[in-house]
């Protein structure tokens, strides 16, 4: 757990505590298995529970406490905690939001879609990964990671969403990372010109050095 700006979509530049958990439905988090994973591009670490701020909870409200206790005192802006893995829903309690709303947090989650989720979430981003079924149908925000063969952006138009994003692919070996953003982030423009229901978003979090 960290507390850091939010660096994706419509939420960018938003201070957030950022509450990560452990394990995935779509990839083990090792590196031997990446290529026959339905995920293989993830560039998150997100094996074990010894991470900043990390640990195993006895109960909702022990990690209600210590996510709280990462935001600011005495500040104005409304508390904000963004739920994120890993695959979070694997995890994520309607108890655990019920004690965060008891401390006024908002509380938003980034998930790939492929699991049903808590119904007191007050932001909901989804994020399909390749030819996964994708079963949350309406959500705040669509954020798609482009190009993806097995997900192009005309698979999810039935998705209800107020934002729809598209995040151009980076690959996992940082040998690669330069000339393959590039391509992707050109692919990503191009289609967001030729679609304008979609709006390019970048991780701001890398680009300014950030966690």
């Amino acid at each position: 757990m960290f507390y850091t700006l939010q660096g994706e979509g419509a939420q960018a530049g938003r201070p957030a505590v950022f509450c990560r958990f452990t394990g995935c439905n779509l990839w083990s988090g090792r590196d031997q298995d990446r290529a026959t994973a339905v995920c293989t591009f993830c560039d998150t670490d997100f094996l074990g529970t010894d991470g900043p701020g990390g640990g195993r909870f006895a109960d909702a409200q022990s990690l209600s406490r210590a996510i709280a206790a990462l935001w600011p005192e005495e500040t104005d802006g409304t508390p904000y905690v963004v739920f994120t893995g890993g695959e979070p829903s694997l995890q994520l309690t309607e108890a655990l939001i019920d004690q965060l709303h008891s401390a006024h947090f908002e509380c938003a989650i980034e998930t790939n879609g492929t699991r049903p989720l808590p119904a007191n979430l007050d932001w909901i981003c989804v994020s399909p990964k390749g030819n996964s079924e994708v079963i949350i149908q309406r959500c705040n925000e669509l954020k798609l990671v482009y190009p993806q063969p097995e997900a192009p952006p005309e698979r999810f138009a039935s998705i209800e969403a107020s934002y729809r994003f598209l995040s151009p692919l980076n690959p996992f070996d940082a040998a690669q990372i330069a000339p393959a953003q590039q391509s992707s982030t050109r692919a990503a423009i191009d289609y967001c010109l030729a679609h304008p229901q979609w709006r390019l978003t970048v991780q701001m979090h890398k680009v300014v050095n950030i966690a």
